[in-house]
């Protein structure tokens, strides 16, 4: 048979696909089992992350104390719109400093606690753990359909290094070589 056979270029089309079909469903089937161990991971970490009744009552308090900080700002801006219309002069920027100094110490109760901060080191831990995922199914996906990956960049990078050092090299040993010949 000749390299024109419609029937071989017919059979080599249908291979061809059914690799790029086969190398589509098994990177699917990797994502969906990646993020399968991601929710199963995820939901390990909150029911090992409910805090203890003591973190519990220090939240509370916290959001309480965040509380009476907001209702004192408004009472103040209450103040100060009294004041405004029995005559006073008040300037516009004394309301933006209630709001800012309230809102700076509102967030401080909320923000200072024990259970914010194991909250936020777990959601931090949870996207570290998630971007490692998604690069190792990259990795996979990319490395399916013959394309370079991070690591096959990383040591052309590290090739491409190691030559030039060796050119380096090469290049100082004929100019010695240069030099004791010119002598």
């Amino acid at each position: 048979m000749s390299d024109n056979d419609p029937r071989e270029m017919q059979q080599g089309w249908m291979r061809m696909v059914e690799q790029m079909n086969e190398s589509m469903a098994e990177s699917v089937e990797r994502n969906v089992e990646a993020q399968a161990q991601f929710m199963e991971s995820w939901s390990e970490t909150v029911e090992e992350s409910m805090p203890d009744e003591e973190t519990m009552s220090e939240s509370f308090e916290s959001y309480q104390r965040a509380y009476e900080v907001w209702m004192d700002a408004a009472d103040q801006m209450y103040g100060r719109v009294v004041d405004a219309a029995e005559g006073e002069d008040v300037e516009l920027t004394e309301f933006r400093d209630i709001w800012l100094r309230s809102a700076n110490e509102a967030f401080k109760e909320v923000m200072g606690t024990t259970a914010f901060a194991a909250a936020q080191g777990n959601l931090v831990e949870q996207m570290m753990e998630m971007q490692g995922e998604v690069q190792d199914v990259s990795q996979d996906t990319l490395e399916q359909f013959g394309l370079p990956t991070r690591d096959d960049m990383d040591e052309v990078g590290e090739r491409l290094v190691e030559l030039e050092r060796r050119q380096h090299e090469v290049e100082a040993k004929l100019d010695r070589i240069l030099e004791h010949l010119e002598e």
